[in-house]
């Protein structure tokens, strides 16, 4: 499985490819990007099966970011792993295609929970 984990924080990132890998999803392959518009350019040469974006990183929200995958005809799953976790969030999320939503901080439990509905 293809994840691709966006976030500008970088102890973020290893955190969540750290529990990636505790929790055993199978022929796990890793990519990190520190910016949505970096993520634009991983996910068309890595083609991700999933992608956890952080909501809120300067330039482009991870909002934005689903918001344009879409458009360019991403198919892959996508979620969020966010502080910020409001009921409106939520449902943008959801609207616009989000498959799952994890509230930092999380644990290994927490985010196998969040993936067992969507893989």
């Amino acid at each position: 499985m293809k994840v691709l984990v966006v976030d500008d924080s970088k102890a973020m990132r290893m955190i969540v490819t750290r529990s990636l890998r505790q929790i055993g999803l199978p022929d796990l392959v890793l990519e990190e990007a520190g910016t949505g518009m970096e993520a634009i350019k991983v996910v068309s040469d890595f083609s991700p099966d999933l992608i956890l974006a952080d909501w809120n990183m300067p330039g482009m929200t991870g909002y934005e970011l689903l918001l344009e995958l879409k458009s360019q005809g991403y198919v892959g799953k996508y979620g969020f792993i966010t502080t910020e976790a409001s009921d409106e969030m939520k449902s943008m999320a959801t609207q616009a295609g989000a498959n799952c939503f994890v509230t930092k901080p999380f644990t290994p439990e927490i985010l196998t929970e969040a993936l067992q509905g969507i893989l």
